[in-house]
């Protein structure tokens, strides 16, 4: 008969060895697919070479897919009788963009491990480093293993993703919702030094606000009539195709594009970090860095939760 220490000793291994199968790792598929990741970058590097903007548009879905419900890959799902796609909730309907990439990336990864090994959700979250290394910023060891979710929620999306109108204490409390502290907050906030908006989400900024450089306002305007041309695109920081630290000296300045992005240089609690990240790239790549693995890590499916996707759009039958 076994010892109670022996017992106890079998358990705790146990437990190790159950933890290790199911936590995040970098190295996930180091022996089941070493070839996937060097297959995602290439076709990120080719996508984002012909059009610098979708560097941006891949980091947003990832974004977007971590703040509703995890990082499941439940973003990508298409509306069926049984799904009310996440892609129409406000926040992203008419906005998100890259589906069409995260598609080939897919094909091209299955293909070069022989079958669906690596989730969608993995997809996401490798394209989002890829893309910001693409457009010259930091790279970061994504941690692999998540699995893909079954289910979407179109309404999930409308209440939980955080809005371009939103204050600091909003933003702040969205944040923490998810785990994310006011350093994250600032840091995530960041990666809007890529990309663009659209008229709509700093119309009433551009007219109204007080806190916004006369100068920046005007032109602005300039494409943004106050009736119509809602769809018209205005950089989010001087150099949208560049990962630097232009988000943040445009902030002290009073350039912020949308009024969630000059909330966090308003005379509040986060206009030191600002002010550090405006003069310290390094210190914004550092923290950047670990708040993309920390989001990257917010209720993730593992082990034999979910699936894995043979079709990113679709749910397996």
């Amino acid at each position: 008969m076994a010892s109670p220490t022996n017992f106890l000793l079998h358990t705790f291994v146990c437990l190790v060895l159950a933890t290790t199968a199911f936590s995040l790792s970098p190295k996930f598929y180091d022996q089941v697919c070493p070839q996937a990741l060097p297959a995602i970058k290439k076709i990120v590097h080719a996508a984002v070479h012909r059009e610098r903007r979708m560097g941006a548009s891949l980091l947003r879905l990832h974004f977007h897919d971590c703040f509703v419900n995890g990082c499941d890959g439940s973003l990508l799902l298409d509306s069926t009788s049984t799904i009310d796609s996440e892609k129409n909730a406000r926040p992203n309907v008419n906005s998100t963009r890259g589906f069409e990439v995260i598609d080939q990336i897919k094909a091209e990864v299955d293909k070069v491990c022989g079958r669906p090994v690596v989730s969608c959700a993995d997809i996401l979250a490798v394209a989002a480093r890829d893309s910001v290394v693409a457009l010259g910023g930091p790279s970061w060891k994504v941690r692999l293993g998540r699995r893909d979710s079954t289910t979407a929620s179109k309404n999930l999306a409308n209440s939980v993703l955080p809005s371009p109108f939103m204050n600091l204490p909003a933003l702040i409390n969205n944040f923490k919702n998810q785990g994310l502290n006011q350093r994250d907050l600032v840091a995530l906030s960041g990666g809007h030094t890529i990309g663009l908006a659209q008229c709509f989400t700093f119309r009433n900024r551009t007219y109204n606000a007080t806190n916004i450089d006369p100068a920046f306002a005007k032109e602005r305007r300039a494409t943004c009539p106050r009736d119509g041309g809602n769809t018209n695109l205005a950089p989010l920081d001087p150099t949208p195709a560049r990962f630097d630290t232009s988000y943040f000296k445009n902030l002290v300045k009073k350039r912020g594009l949308l009024i969630s992005d000059q909330a966090l240089f308003n005379g509040g609690s986060t206009d030191d970090l600002v002010k550090t990240y405006s003069s310290n790239p390094e210190v914004f790549w550092n923290d950047f860095s670990k708040s993309m693995i920390k989001m990257g890590n917010i209720k993730p499916l593992t082990g034999k939760q979910g699936q894995i996707r043979v079709n990113c759009r679709k749910v397996n039958w």
